[in-house]
């Protein structure tokens, strides 16, 4: 009679064994879960604000013609020229940068600020039909065919976009797609800010 109890005690002990990391890990798992969905990448800090932009030197995009005239490329001279600039980093293939696009038109259109276009790891004609279909707000459009150029600007992911200042310093870092509110409380102030100095 006394085997049963002990017997009953060891499978309790042995359920309290698995039970308890089984629910450390669902709580841990919770809490990866909830800071995962309530970041904001955006938010991430660059090491290159407050520095000049990458040296680049990016080559024009084959074929595309605005106005009749060929749409350059550019390089990192083309942002210190005393005025502030908006460089977005973007392919045909990102569907976050369809969403975008608006937004950049938009921009353009609000501040005058001159955008810089840098495709990435793209073909070209795509890339000339995107912006086609969609618009082009650039003053030029260099291609980064082997990632380099997004290595040397720390890009995490398609589509990011940086402000510059006159000098040709990075001001700020905006990762992801712009949004209509991030449009409205970060960039148009951001470059207002950039335009000022």
């Amino acid at each position: 009679m006394q085997n049963k109890p002990l017997a009953a005690e060891g499978r309790t002990g042995r359920s309290s064994q698995l039970f308890w990391p089984l629910v450390i890990f669902a709580i841990l798992a919770l809490v990866f879960a909830l800071a995962l969905k309530s970041g904001d990448p955006s938010k991430l800090p660059s090491a290159l604000i407050g520095r000049p932009a990458p040296a680049i030197a990016l080559p024009a995009l084959e074929g595309l013609n605005e106005g009749g005239r060929p749409v350059g490329g550019f390089s990192n001279k083309d942002l210190a020229t005393g005025e502030a600039s908006v460089v977005n980093f973007w392919a045909s293939w990102c569907a976050p940068c369809v969403q975008e696009h608006p937004l950049l038109v938009a921009l353009k259109e609000r501040t005058g600020v001159k955008l810089y276009g840098i495709n990435y790891k793209d073909q070209a004609a795509t890339a000339r039909r995107f912006l086609g279909r969609y618009g082009n707000p650039f003053v030029a459009v260099g291609v980064d065919a082997n990632g380099r150029a997004a290595i040397e600007w720390g890009v995490t992911g398609m589509p990011e976009t940086f402000i510059i200042n006159g000098k040709g310093e990075i001001v700020y870092k905006h990762i992801g797609p712009i949004s209509a509110e991030s449009l409205e409380a970060k960039i148009i102030p951001m470059v207002r800010a950039a335009a000022a100095r």
